[in-house]
This record gives structure tokens, sequence and C-alpha cells, in this order.
């Protein structure tokens, strides 16, 4: 279950709340043991005439409901609109790329590797509404992407995948099984695929157990084997030599079948020998989209609606009452006047903040109609209006990408990075600016390209 604050880091701060209450019964005690060193219970009664006994707990109930209340605002209590969701059916595959040394091998031209991503981005191109996420793994696993609906970001991070990618060498699948597993819902028991593509040298024996366990919780493994049975000598691409081990014999990479056939077999799902892309692309697809599916939503232009205002609000009034619970007869009018202009200044705190949410949604409308740059129009008025509004910025930088703005759209991204305060918000932002850069780029060289072809004779 999430809790519904936006910064839940900050919840810690609650535990302000029972050293308050420590400070109150110490603060009884103090007075009680006053009293008694007074002795006298008529001189005790004579001296308190003027005071009102309740008024010290009732006083204490308002401050610590308010400072709890105050607290909470600070973690930021929302609740989803649920507006911004975009809701789609398909399934969550996720995709395990070996990028050990012996992908290097050439019995696949140009090698193993360069085909195992060609194989993919073209089963990418293919997934409609299915979610991808990537692991690349060698000696070790690495989650190179979560699962996301954004293909041509999948594509991006598949160009990337190499030997270098994980430093330790090996052939650890299931370590790599149990990063795709960790990836999925774990409440869900279906809906659920792993790719996985390698050679097989080299399989850890813990593979087929983690995968009969997969298997139990609904998740389906489809494997493909890339190489020759045969074997084919790896090239160093550093020194452009052949690899040797250390009596100086040539190492030889041999497609291990079995063990990926066994695989796929306790994960219910098929083995494949690589033939050509477009062969095992029809075939895998076509096994995936046997599989059933289910409404999976997309949230990154997900804005939630924030209650903190209101429950300021609250403190604020609390804290108002607990100034007329005098421990005394009367309260001085100065401190009436004091209390009401508080009242008032929240209030106008409270105005401006529903002001940025009303540009924030109609910028939202707009983006669901595809026009963008209505869309960027309104989100920056939210911006201007509260510059510290990471919301604003983060929606800014989506509708100016979309509008096919991409610098702009990578200064809104740093923007909404600086005034995020969690890591996984920040780090949301400057995956987008990430996509965005990397798009950039690309525009930039086709451009320059074009431009020296147009000025040859």
């Amino acid at each position: 279950m999430t809790l519904p604050f936006q910064y839940i880091q900050l919840l810690w701060l609650l535990l302000l709340v029972p050293v308050l209450v420590a400070l109150y019964f110490y603060a009884f005690g103090k007075k009680k043991a006053a009293f008694r060193r007074i002795g006298d219970a008529d001189l005790v009664k004579e001296l308190t005439s003027g005071y009102n006994t309740s008024s010290f707990p009732k006083k204490f109930i308002a401050v610590v409901t308010a400072t709890a209340l105050i607290l909470l605002s600070i973690a930021n209590f929302r609740s989803d609109t649920g507006d911004e969701k975009v809701s789609r059916n398909g399934i969550d595959v996720m995709i395990a790329l070996d990028v050990s040394n012996s992908m290097l091998a050439q019995d696949v031209q140009p090698t193993r590797l360069d085909r195992a991503k060609q194989l993919l981005n073209k089963l990418t191109d293919r997934m409609g509404n299915n979610r991808i996420g990537l692991v690349v793994f060698a000696g070790k696993a690495y989650l190179q992407m979560p699962l996301t609906g954004d293909h041509s970001a999948a594509k991006m991070y598949l160009a990337s995948a190499s030997p270098e990618s994980v430093p330790t060498q090996g052939t650890v699948i299931g370590d790599a099984l149990k990063m795709c597993f960790a990836s999925f819902n774990p409440q869900e028991k279906k809906y659920k695929a792993v790719v996985l593509i390698s050679d097989g040298e080299d399989r850890d024996e813990n593979s087929l157990k983690v995968a009969g366990q997969m298997a139990q919780e609904g998740v389906v493994i489809y494997t493909v084997g890339i190489g020759s049975p045969e074997g084919s000598p790896i090239m160093d691409a550093k020194t452009n030599q052949l690899k040797k081990d250390n009596e100086g014999n040539t190492v030889i990479t041999r497609l291990n079948e079995k063990a990926l056939a066994d695989i796929a077999e306790k994960g219910n799902g098929t083995y494949q020998l690589y033939t050509n892309s477009d062969a095992v692309v029809s075939e895998l697809y076509g096994q995936l989209s046997t599989m059933d599916k289910r409404s999976v939503t997309d949230d990154s232009l997900k804005i939630y609606k924030s209650w903190f205002q209101y429950l300021l609000a609250v403190a604020l009034l609390l804290l108002i009452i607990e100034l007329f619970i005098s421990e005394v007869k009367k309260v001085s009018r100065k401190k009436l006047m004091t209390a009401i202009t508080s009242f008032l200044l929240c209030c106008g705190f409270s105005a401006s903040a529903q002001t940025d949410n009303e540009s924030i949604k109609k910028g939202n409308d707009a983006y669901k109609r595809s026009d963008f740059e209505s869309a960027a129009k309104n989100y920056d008025a939210a911006v201007k209006n509260n510059e510290g509004n990471a919301t604003a910025h983060y929606n800014l930088g989506n509708a100016l990408y979309k509008a096919d703005k991409k610098e702009e759209a990578i200064n809104a991204y740093d923007k909404a990075a600086v005034a995020m305060i969690t890591p996984a918000d920040k780090s949301t932002a400057l995956y987008n600016k990430g996509v965005a850069h990397q798009n950039n780029k690309k525009r930039k060289s086709v451009s320059f390209i074009q431009k020296r072809i147009e000025a040859e004779p």
C-alpha cells in the first residue's frame, strides 16, 4: 500500500509528537510538585483562584494536534486525481540480454550481440501497448531500464548495451531472472513474460530453480539461443587479437542450447535457435500475443491534488483557539487581533496555491487533447505564479517535448529536478531529460548530414 504523501521520508518528523507529549507530562508533574512544596491546601487554593485548571490540557491538545497537521502538510498529503493516467491493454515484458564477452563471437555475423540487439529492436517495434523493461547481465545483472511504455527509450538503452555495461564477466542467468522478476508487480499472477537472449555458456546452476519459482508466480520465460554449437573464437575489441586462456590456447565459445531449452521448459515458455531476426521476432510476438492482457497504466503525466493548504488552515485555526484558551480569565484585545490577522494570511496563501492547481489542470486537459502548445502555455503560467512548483516544471517539459521543442524541454526538466525532493521524482525528471537529449542529438546529426549532402556538387 502506497502512503498518500509526496515526501514520505519526512514523516519521521512526526516523532516530535511523542516528544511534546513527554514534555507535557514533565511540565504537569513539575506543577504538582510545586503545589506540594507549598504544603498549605488553603494557601494553594487562594494562589490558584484565578487559574483555570482545565485550560492546560486543552491548550496542549490544540498545540500538539496543530503540530501533527503541520508536519503532515510538510510531507504533502495528497490524493490522486485520476484524470491524467493513460490506460491500455497489454502485458509486461522484461528483456534479459547477455552482454558477456562470449557474445562478441562472430559465428553469427557481425557478432552475436549485434544480432541480438537487432532482434530486440524489431521486437520492440511490434510491442504496441505492452510495457518493456531491460536487464543486462554477464558476471552480474543490472536493471538498465524499468518497465515503461516509452519504446523509443527502450531502443536507446538497447543501443548502448555492451560488455562494458557489466564490468564483471561470466553468465549469471539466475541473477538476471531474479532482477526481471523483481521488476514485475508482485500482486499479479499473470500478464508477465521474460525474453532471455544468451549463448547459454557457463550457465549458473541456480537458473533452473529460479525459472521454476517464477513460473509458479505466473511469469512465462521465452529463451533465444544465439551462436553455434561448434563454437567460435572471441575477438578482443581492445587489442584486435583473439582471446586466449592462461595456457595460451585460443578460447572457443559454444552455444549451450540444452541449458536455454531447460530454462524455457521450467518457465512454461519455449526455446528458439536464432536463424534470422524476422523469423524469431514473428515467433516471439505470436507467442506473446496469446497471453492474457490487462489494463496497464502509464502515469508519467500523473498529477495529484495537494491538501497541505487545508491542513495548514486547520492547524492555524487550532493555534488561534489555543490563544483563546487562557489560563487567566481574560484575553487581551491585542492577542485577538493577532489571531485574526494570522488566519487571513493563511487564507491568502491557500488561494495562491489553488491558482497553481487550476493552471496545471487546464494544461492537463489540453495535453490529453494533444494540444501541446496550449498545454505548455498553461503549465508555464503555473510556473510563473510559483517558481518552486515541481509538477508544473515537469509537465511543462513533457508538453514542450511533445511540441518538438527539445531544448526548452531539457531546461524545464532541469528545473523540475531541482524543485523535486525525493530521489525517485528527481530520477524521473532526469530520465526524461536524457531521452530529450538523445532525440535532440539525433535530430541535429540528421540535419548536419542533410546540409553536407546538399552542399556537395
